[in-house]
């Protein structure tokens, strides 16, 4: 079984997504339609802008997304997915991409969630940090134990969980997890504490874009963030969408699922190809386990 995958926000590239405007025409048309509905020329940055201006959630976001998606589309009858998931932003990648939304309404909901990211950003600051080499029990105890905010945010692979909160709190857990063998705990250049309860506000007003935008059916299970199980239905799809926003991303627990499921191929679609060797790790640490129980 066929599974595709579609990544989220980091995996932009100055120059993404510019092959497939110069080489086919159904790319360029939906590259413009972009500009039109956004109101300005994301084209421009993505291609020949500067990385300061692509790495803005509000850039970075729709940018992404448009090159997933048109990529998927050029694919055309090469592209039938059996299942589908995506990374955060992702996961409104694979819903157009798998016919439950429309380039059109994907592309509004993605620029609103987006900008309403920012703004949230804004409000208070904070940041995320990767902690590598430790067990996610382990992470999500220090969390809990944290008097400031921080939670996990996303669990990656096995030993690559993102921990998402204010700066006190993110500091606190870094001391501690490192304290406890973590191998690393890196602070990532984000613009605030994605997948975390001070995107509220960001998830207040998604909600109220989500519940006026039609989703119907897609042609396969999507797998997403919230609890990593496959779904299918439009109202189960627009409330997992608006949790996502301030739950974690439990990419690693997809995986299993889509394996356990029965995926035999995975094939990433977009810039990049971190989803692969995150794939990889996840399959790898299934394999040992099972080993290990036999």
């Amino acid at each position: 079984m066929k599974a595709y995958l579609f990544p989220g926000q980091g995996a932009q590239f100055i120059g993404m997504g510019k092959d497939l405007y110069e080489k086919s025409e159904q790319a360029r048309q939906l590259f413009e339609k972009a500009n039109e509905i956004l109101g300005f020329r994301i084209t421009d940055v993505m291609f020949n802008g500067a990385e300061e201006d692509l790495k803005q959630t509000k850039v970075t976001q729709p940018a992404i997304f448009l090159h997933s998606v048109i990529l998927a589309k050029v694919m055309g009858d090469n592209f039938k997915p059996d299942m589908a998931a995506g990374h955060s932003l992702g996961e409104f990648s694979a819903l157009v991409a798998a016919g439950a939304l429309s380039f059109e309404d994907g592309l509004k909901l993605v620029a609103a969630r987006a900008n309403a990211m920012q703004k949230a950003c804004e409000i208070q600051p904070s940041t995320m940090a990767a902690i590598l080499g430790l067990d996610d029990f382990t992470v999500e105890d220090v969390c809990e134990r944290a008097t400031d905010i921080v939670v996990p945010a996303n669990y990656n692979c096995p030993g690559q969980l993102v921990i998402s909160g204010t700066i006190a709190g993110v500091d606190y857990a870094c001391e501690k997890l490192l304290a406890a063998g973590a191998k690393r705990a890196l602070k990532l250049n984000v613009g605030g504490a994605f997948h975390s309860p001070l995107m509220q506000s960001a998830k207040m007003e998604l909600e109220h874009a989500i519940a006026h935008t039609g989703i119907r059916e897609p042609v396969c299970p999507i797998y997403q963030n919230i609890d990593a199980k496959p779904y299918t239905d439009p109202e189960k799809i627009k409330h997992n969408l608006i949790e996502q926003l301030t739950g974690p991303v439990r990419w690693t627990q997809i995986v299993m699922h889509m394996l356990q499921d029965g995926a035999t191929s995975f094939t990433e679609v977009g810039p990049g190809n971190v989803l692969q060797g995150l794939v990889k790790k996840v399959d790898r640490a299934a394999v040992t386990s099972s080993a290990a129980v036999e």
